[in-house]
This record gives structure tokens, C-alpha cells and sequence, in this order.
């Protein structure tokens, strides 16, 4: 696994797959500016109090868009120029790396002029213009797996990017279909998704996979309590980092208001997570 540049050349960071313990964080959704700063600036803080960027490299992450949605009368978010301009805000004041996810080949060169990392929706994996294009901004691509795909089927999707002549991929590994509106894990993915090409980190969703898709008819129901059980089996599975969404106030977030996490756990959760690397590496 080769190091990945996470962020412009101002900010000199380089995760290392190996040694180092990636988290990405952040709303659902794009509420507010002040909720955005908010929000990074307290993850940011506690990333510090837990060793720095040396030891967990911290990346914001929120949406402009959520296209993929269980009902039309959904909440999408707010509109790309205005998505685009405070994540763009949010990486310059807190000086950290950001990401977003793209739905339409076309937004890949406009919004990697404002984030560090494309990000590309599960349900969306497969599609080769919105991987070729989103490869071809030479940006970092964080590839959320499909429910409906096997670990190993992400090969495809890893060699769609590779072959732009970008090397920097993630995997996310975010639960697999298990019949009607349930979502399941399997740990031997990890490892098996790791293993694609030349070695590709993998992150832990923990908080969408805590989905029950299209579980209340008309959006997404959650099983929010199993957040920290899904983090600390991935970590002992020996996963490369947790992507977890957070919030201030969970219930009243417009988007997956029931599988994110309440800021406040953040802590605990990784606290847990790094006492299990490091159990493991002794």
C-alpha cells in the first residue's frame, strides 16, 4: 500500500496506509456553514488530543447532493456552487483535507477544484465514465462499495480509476444486502479488498452500514447503537481507517438521521479503536 497525498501541497499530508489510522468525518448532509466548521473543528481538536495527523490523518466529509435517495420529496442538500464554496471554506480555516461524493461524470473536474478527495457513492461503483473521470482529476478516489457487490468484484472498480494512471484509491466497505431492508457485514472483505491491485487501503463504514435501506417506506431507517460494535470489529479485522458520519444533534439531521453518530461518542469510539491496533500489533 502506497502512501496517498490527502490534501494540496500546503498542507504536506501524505497518509500512510500501514501505520497510520484514517478517519473520515462529517454530516450527512451540507446544513450550514457554521455547522460544518462546527463539526470539524471539534473532530480536528479531538484527532489532536489522540496523537495528530501522524497517527490519525483526519479528512471532513459532507455532501452537497444526496441523490440517492429512498423517496423524491427527500432532502438533497443544498446546490453544488453553494456545497462546493463551504467545503471549500471548511478545508482553507481548519486546514485539512475534504471530500465529497460526485453522481455525474461532469462534476468530477469542477468539484476537485474545491475538495481532496472524490468520493463515489456505493450505488454507483460500477459506473465506468464517473470512475474514468474522477481518476482523471489525479485527486484521491474513495470508492464506497456496493451493497449489491462482492469484495472482489471491486477489482473492476479499482481498475477503471488505475487505468487514468491514478494510483490513489480507497475502498469502503459499507454492508452487503441481506434480504429485505437489512444490511450485513462481512470481515473477510476486508482483507480480500485490501488484496486488489497493488495493495488498496480500506476504510470502515460504520455508519451506513448500520442501514435498514428504504426501511420506513418512504427513506432509510438505522440501527445507530451498533456504530461502535461495527468500528471496533472492522479495526480488529484490520482495517486502514473508519469513515463515520457525525452530528451535533443526530435525530434532527435532515439526511440518515438514524445511523449517525452523536459527536459526543466520537471520542470513546476512537479511543476503543486504537487500543485494539495497538493490542494487535504487540
Amino acid at each position: 500500500m502506497h502512501p496517498i497525498p490527502l490534501g494540496p501541497a500546503s498542507l504536506a499530508l501524505t497518509y500512510q496506509p500501514h501505520s497510520q489510522f484514517l478517519l473520515v468525518a462529517g454530516p450527512c448532509v451540507i446544513e450550514s456553514l457554521d455547522l460544518c466548521l462546527t463539526i470539524a473543528g471539534r473532530v480536528k481538536e479531538l484527532t489532536a488530543q489522540l496523537g495528530g495527523p501522524l497517527v490519525i490523518p483526519y479528512v471532513f466529509k459532507a455532501s452537497f447532493d444526496k441523490a440517492n435517495r429512498s423517496s423524491a420529496k427527500s432532502h438533497r442538500g443544498v446546490a453544488i456552487e453553494k456545497g462546493l464554496e463551504i467545503l471549500a471554506t471548511v478545508g482553507k480555516q481548519m486546514g485539512i483535507p475534504v471530500t465529497t461524493d460526485i453522481h455525474e461524470s461532469d462534476q468530477a473536474a469542477e468539484v476537485a477544484q474545491a475538495v481532496d478527495i472524490l468520493q463515489i457513492p456505493a450505488f454507483l461503483c460500477r459506473q465506468t465514465d464517473l470512475l474514468v473521470a474522477a481518476g482523471k482529476t489525479g485527486k484521491p478516489v474513495n470508492i464506497k462499495k456496493g451493497q449489491f457487490m462482492a469484495p472482489w468484484e471491486m477489482a473492476n472498480a479499482v481498475e477503471k480509476v488505475a487505468s487514468t494512471g491514478n494510483a490513489n484509491i480507497l475502498l469502503t466497505e459499507r454492508g452487503t444486502f441481506f434480504g429485505y431492508n437489512r444490511l450485513v457485514n462481512d470481515f473477510t472483505a476486508i482483507p480480500q479488498m485490501q488484496a486488489l491491485g497493488k495493495g488498496t487501503p480500506t476504510l470502515m463504514d460504520a455508519t451506513h452500514s448500520t442501514q435498514l435501506p428504504g426501511g420506513l417506506g418512504h427513506a432509510t431507517a438505522g440501527q445507530r447503537q451498533y456504530v461502535p460494535l461495527l468500528a471496533r470489529a472492522a479495526t480488529a479485522a484490520g482495517i486502514n481507517g473508519l469513515f463515520v458520519e457525525v452530528h451535533p444533534d443526530p435525530d434532527r439531521s435532515p439526511s440518515d438521521a438514524a445511523t449517525i453518530l452523536n459527536i459526543k461518542d466520537l471520542p470513546q469510539l476512537l479511543e476503543e479503536c486504537l487500543a485494539i491496533r495497538t493490542a494487535l500489533r504487540h
